[in-house]
């Protein structure tokens, strides 16, 4: 992607300019981000998704202040029959990870790819009836908010009190001070950044696409990284048993020796002593495939050398040593890493590119298509 030229979808801005002056920082509007935005999924189609076991879905109610409960959610999938009339006011229907159900939805997503795909999420596509909305709330993560069909009034604000409304189904702010207030078309987008409080209702029946960023919380991450390093610890070090032909009779048995505590430090030390272990378990998890996501492998595997492309569930990383492919890790170098590399960051290989393979990379990728993470490039 050319990050220094001014695109349409950021008001004029380029890649470069927006992440430096609002990426994490401060909201943007953007009017006609993408002119002559039409929904990419008719409604129908998106409650057959709804209705799906494999994808996940919301249904939010508004039920008035006098109800004893305002907010009412349900998770899905959802018949038709089950939802309200569409005429009902007050409702919405979220619909999660759509980019990775729609090669529509997917190519959308490819607009975005200025944020390094580690950061990437997935776009939730909100149906809303007349009224309709989640109510005043907060994200932990960059959010983009295109609007694809109707309009949509958004008060947003800068909220120091994060307290919640007890109770509540939805994470529902207790007093949302807005600042600011637009009402969004089709085809006009609003950048939020992190934490920054906002609320939407539709003006009539509505559509709204949230393009969303993952935003790793620092104890859960260790927590996964640690698992994920010790289930790889045979292969990094030796195994050592501990000896202690020097202990003492015990005066006091139920005391641990210094000994011992000193054992176990050293090995934690061994373990993290492997530069490569974190940089490896990182981009394995980092490149695990969305929970919605089934690989469907091609009716043929003939004609490869035609060029191959990622499928769109796929989540392709790399880094200076590793290239990581849905949870696995592979080690390349040269020529092989260079077009591997192209192929995570472009998400496609030519047929003179893949002819350059090695024999043993073009294998590897003939056992990613058998696998249905990749497809032949039509």
């Amino acid at each position: 992607m050319q990050v220094d030229q001014p695109l349409p979808l950021l008001g004029g801005l380029s890649p470069a300019q927006f992440m430096k002056r609002y990426w994490h920082k401060k909201p943007l509007l953007i009017r006609q981000a993408i002119p002559g935005m039409q929904p990419l999924l008719e409604r129908g189609e998106l409650l057959d998704l709804a209705a799906r076991d494999d994808v996940q879905s919301r249904l939010v109610i508004q039920q008035g202040i006098s109800a004893k409960s305002p907010w009412r959610m349900r998770q899905g999938p959802f018949a038709r029959r089950s939802l309200p009339p569409f005429k009902k006011p007050g409702w919405t229907l979220l619909v999660q990870s759509v980019d990775f159900l729609d090669a529509r939805v997917q190519a959308l997503r490819e607009q975005f790819r200025f944020v390094p795909d580690a950061r990437l999420d997935d776009i939730m596509i909100s149906y809303a009836s007349d009224g309709g909305g989640v109510g005043p709330h907060f994200d932990s993560y960059d959010v983009f908010l295109l609007q694809v069909q109707g309009r949509r009034r958004w008060r947003i604000g800068r909220q120091k009190d994060l307290t919640l409304q007890a109770g509540m189904p939805l994470k529902i702010l207790a007093d949302f001070q807005p600042e600011q207030e637009f009402v969004l078309e089709a085809g006009d987008m609003l950048y939020l950044p992190p934490r920054y409080a906002h609320d939407g209702v539709a003006q009539g029946e509505c559509m709204t696409y949230s393009i969303g960023f993952r935003a790793p919380d620092q104890v859960e991450l260790a927590q996964s990284l640690l698992q994920g390093m010790a289930e790889q610890l045979a292969d990094v070090m030796a195994s050592k048993r501990y000896r202690d032909p020097g202990q003492t009779a015990a005066a006091h048995p139920a005391h641990i020796p210094a000994e011992l505590q000193a054992f176990a430090q050293e090995a934690l030390h061994q373990a993290l002593r492997d530069p490569h272990l974190l940089a490896r378990t990182l981009g394995e998890q980092l490149s695990e495939p969305s929970a919605a996501v089934w690989f469907q492998p091609p009716d043929t595997v003939t004609g490869l050398q035609r060029g191959v492309c990622l499928d769109r569930g796929t989540r392709m990383l790399y880094d200076d040593r590793h290239v990581f492919m849905n949870g696995e890790s592979f080690q390349a170098s040269g020529r092989d890493a260079r077009l591997v590399r192209k192929l995570a960051d472009c998400h496609f290989l030519t047929s003179s590119e893949f002819a350059r393979l090695s024999p043993e990379a073009a294998d590897l990728l003939g056992q990613w298509l058998d696998c249905g993470w990749l497809q032949p490039l039509e």
